[in-house]
């Protein structure tokens, strides 16, 4: 078979699950993994031989694809932010909305490190922002595959990156991708729901998390792929209390954030409102920002008072 033939015989048979244009980025990416060809240099060599090795290897890539597995599942592999993740089913795929986050908060970490400076040590130039980021301590709630706190730490290698999780299997694979990517990241075991946790996390100056908050009621409208293999433990919230780590988030805020430190956190697209005002309501000024989408995806939450 030749790699040509193998990648159509792939990609028809993902059509069955799949429009016709996932289907083709998802064949070259599984053909990208099998041979260690970049797809201008496959369709040079589309008339060459698939290695014995390499056909099985696709034959077992499309067995579980059409299971429905996702593609970042069965290659253990996504991109975010521009490095390349290790992935199982112990961590969510991460989204690109999560890449905004994550620039929304390098952006505003910047800004906070030079006005830190300034109140530590009177400096009024705008040159405190690139002289002070070792200042910046933060901290990522429920961190999944490490995605999150990893981009960060690449963007502010000075910054003191911490990050936590419920899942001992997801804090196994964000270790493995900090470890790939060279950034000291503090990982820590924590039950974030249970308040007597707390104490083992440190004081911060900025909270970033992608929590829980898809309703158990919307099960019915999301996607098999997702259902069936992406962890419920990182996806659902009861219906009766979707913004629950909300709340948390916040009341742990309270008592670490010092004053103008900020949270950020990615929200479910039809509770931009009500999480603002759940901030709100414990001493933030917040503000909801969309995705590229359109579509309200995060919410910034700025400490008014000092922490108590």
């Amino acid at each position: 078979m030749t790699v040509y033939e193998a990648q159509q015989q792939l990609q028809t048979a993902l059509a069955e699950l799949y429009d016709n244009r996932e289907a083709a980025n998802i064949a070259d990416w599984v053909m990208e993994h099998v041979t260690g060809l970049r797809k201008i240099d496959r369709i040079v060599h589309k008339q060459s031989s698939l290695a014995p090795d390499g056909a099985d290897r696709l034959q077992e890539y499309t067995r579980q694809l059409l299971t429905h597995k996702p593609v970042q599942y069965v290659l253990h592999e996504t991109w975010f932010c521009g490095m390349p993740f290790y992935v199982d089913e112990q961590v969510l795929i991460p989204r690109p909305e999560t890449e905004e986050l994550v620039e929304w908060v390098g952006e505003n970490a910047r800004q906070w490190a030079a006005a830190k400076g300034q109140r530590a040590e009177g400096k009024g130039s705008v040159a405190a922002i690139n002289n002070n980021p070792e200042m910046l301590r933060i901290l990522d709630i429920g961190t999944g595959s490490g995605c999150i706190p990893i981009s960060l730490k690449k963007k502010l290698p000075q910054a003191e990156v911490y990050a936590c999780d419920v899942s001992e299997g997801a804090l196994a694979v964000a270790a493995r991708n900090a470890a790939a990517q060279q950034t000291p990241i503090h990982f820590l075991q924590v039950d974030f729901l249970d308040a007597d946790s707390w104490s083992s996390l440190p004081e911060v100056d900025i909270i970033v998390s992608n929590p829980p908050y898809i309703p158990q009621s919307d099960k019915n409208t999301m996607l098999q792929n997702v259902l069936a293999y992406e962890p419920h433990l990182a996806l659902f919230v009861p219906d009766n209390d979707a913004l629950v780590f909300y709340d948390a988030i916040a009341r742990f805020a309270q008592r670490t954030l010092p004053k103008h430190g900020c949270v950020f956190v990615e929200i479910h697209e039809d509770l931009g409102q009500k999480t603002k005002g759940l901030f709100e309501s414990k001493g933030f000024n917040a503000a909801v920002k969309k995705d590229f989408q359109g579509k309200d995806r995060m919410v910034r939450a700025e400490r008014l008072v000092d922490k108590g």
